[in-house]
């Protein structure tokens, strides 16, 4: 009685312990987030933001020069760098919640194929998220969406070496808005 009773402590424990594990995690709650760019807030103030209210904001500068690109590697990282992450094949897209005033490009930035990591030189396959002004917008984006330079034949998204998401503006206008609440990867 006793070995069917700690086989079912067991089978339960483990159960759980799976099911936890196969949680999607929202990286705008669980990861630092990086800025190059154009932008009113600093690298400490789009986290201490994040980690308070949960959200990331961006504010282009007066008269931006060049793009703005905020950027989330998706294994947590306290560095813009590291290994490329493989998600699992039942890993399907990714949901993103944001606000913004223009045009987004999002990259799915692989690894590079020198197997060096996430250092520069990895594909950048993309898709347009749309403007969305006036209210917060929930999209899922399906990984066979994400081609290199958003062409129709261009290179699919490996997410077997994926690094990190790349939130690009590349023509911020003075005063311009991104705001994201949640990129959960499913």
């Amino acid at each position: 009685m006793r070995q069917l009773l700690y086989g079912f402590l067991f089978l339960f424990l483990f159960t759980f312990s799976a099911k936890a594990q196969n949680k999607p995690i929202d990286i705008v709650k669980s990861n630092k987030w990086f800025i190059a760019g154009p932008s009113k807030e600093s690298e400490e103030t789009i986290n201490t933001i994040r980690l308070k209210r949960g959200i990331i904001t961006v504010t282009a500068k007066d008269n931006p020069k060049g793009e703005i690109e905020l950027n989330v590697m998706i294994t947590a990282s306290e560095s813009n760098d590291g290994v490329p992450t493989n998600l699992p094949s039942e890993s399907k897209f990714v949901e993103i919640t944001y606000q913004s005033s223009q045009i987004i490009k999002l990259q799915a930035r692989e690894g590079n194929s020198e197997g060096t990591g996430c250092v520069h030189g990895g594909s950048h396959p993309r898709v347009t998220l749309p403007a969305s002004p006036n209210k917060f917008k929930t999209i899922k984006i399906p990984w066979t969406h994400f081609k290199q330079d958003e062409l129709p034949n261009g290179k699919l998204l490996n997410i077997h070496n994926l690094c990190k998401f790349n939130f690009v503006n590349y023509n911020p206008v003075s005063g311009s808005v991104l705001k994201i609440k949640s990129v959960i990867i499913n």
